[in-house]
C-alpha cells in the first residue's frame, strides 16, 4: 500500500487543455451583463431622432388625457339620459319636467336638453294665434333636431384628434427611424473597419422611434373605435326620444285643438 502512495504522488499531473479554458474565458467577457438600457438610447439619439421621440410623447400623452376624459363625458352622458328618461316616463307633469329644466343657473344637457328645446318652442308657438298643430309640432321638431346635433357634436370633441394619432403616429416613427439609420450609415462610411457592433446602436436608437410611434397609435385607435360606438349608440337614443316626444305633442296639440 505504502508503495502505490508513492507512485501516485511521484506521477505527474497533466495540465489542463490551454483552449478550452480561452475560450471559456472569451464566452465569459462577452456574455451580456445587462440589459438594454432605453433611456440611454433615448439620450444618446441624434437630434432629428430625438425631435420626432418628443412629438410622438407629446401626442400620446394628449391621447391619454382625451382617452380618460372621454370616459367621464360618456359615463356622465348614459347616467344623465338613465335618469331623464326614469323621471320622464314615469308620467311626470311634461309642464313640471319644464320648469325644472329652466331653472336659474341649471345647464341641461343629453335628452333632457332635447326636451327643454322642443317642448319650449312647442309652447311658443302654441300661444301664437293661428298657429295650427302641424305648424306647432313640425317647430318642436325643429328645435328638438338641433339641440340633438349640438350635443352630438359635443360628444365628437376632439375624437378626430384620436383618429389623426392613431393614423399618423406610426408614419412619424418611421419618419424617426429613417433618419436614425441614415445618421447610422453616414458614421459607418467614415469607419475602415465596417462591423456590426458600430452600426447595431445607432440602429437600435433609430427602432426606438418606430416602436414609441405604434405605443401612441394602438391605445388612440382603440379609444377612437370604441368612442365612436359610444357616439353613435346614443345619437340613435336621442333620436328615439325625439321622435317618441314628437308624437306626445302630436298627441297633446290634437287633444287641445279637439
Amino acid at each position: 500500500m505504502m508503495h502505490l502512495l508513492s507512485l501516485l504522488a511521484a506521477a505527474p499531473v497533466e495540465a489542463l487543455p490551454a483552449e478550452p479554458v480561452a475560450a471559456a474565458t472569451a464566452l465569459a467577457a462577452t456574455a451580456p451583463t445587462a440589459g438594454l438600457d432605453y433611456v440611454q438610447l433615448i439620450l444618446h439619439a441624434s437630434l432629428p431622432v430625438q425631435l420626432v421621440m418628443a412629438l410622438l410623447i407629446l401626442a400620446s400623452i394628449l391621447s391619454w388625457i382625451i382617452i380618460f376624459a372621454k370616459m367621464r363625458v360618456f359615463a356622465r352622458a348614459n347616467r344623465i339620459a338613465d335618469d331623464f328618461e326614469g323621471r320622464f316616463w314615469s308620467g311626470a307633469d311634461l309642464s313640471r319636467m319644464y320648469n325644472e329644466a329652466t331653472e336659474r343657473n341649471r345647464v341641461v344637457s343629453g335628452l333632457e336638453a332635447i326636451f327643454e328645446a322642443g317642448f319650449r318652442e312647442f309652447s311658443r308657438l302654441r300661444q301664437k294665434k293661428g298657429v295650427d298643430a302641424r305648424t306647432q309640432l313640425e317647430g318642436a321638431q325643429r328645435a328638438m333636431r338641433a339641440t340633438l346635433a349640438r350635443e352630438v357634436d359635443a360628444l365628437e370633441h376632439n375624437l378626430e384628434l384620436l383618429a389623426n394619432v392613431g393614423s399618423t403616429a406610426p408614419y412619424v416613427g418611421l419618419v424617426g427611424t429613417v433618419f436614425g439609420i441614415m445618421v447610422s450609415f453616414h458614421g459607418l462610411a467614415n469607419n475602415k473597419q465596417a462591423t456590426i457592433a458600430s452600426v447595431a446602436p445607432g440602429i437600435s436608437e433609430a427602432l426606438i422611434a418606430t416602436a414609441m410611434g405604434l405605443f401612441a397609435a394602438i391605445p388612440a385607435v382603440w379609444a377612437y373605435n370604441r368612442y365612436a360606438t359610444r357616439v353613435e349608440r346614443l345619437a340613435v337614443r336621442y333620436e328615439s326620444f325625439a321622435e317618441e316626444f314628437s308624437s306626445i305633442l302630436q298627441r297633446q296639440s290634437h287633444a287641445e285643438d279637439a
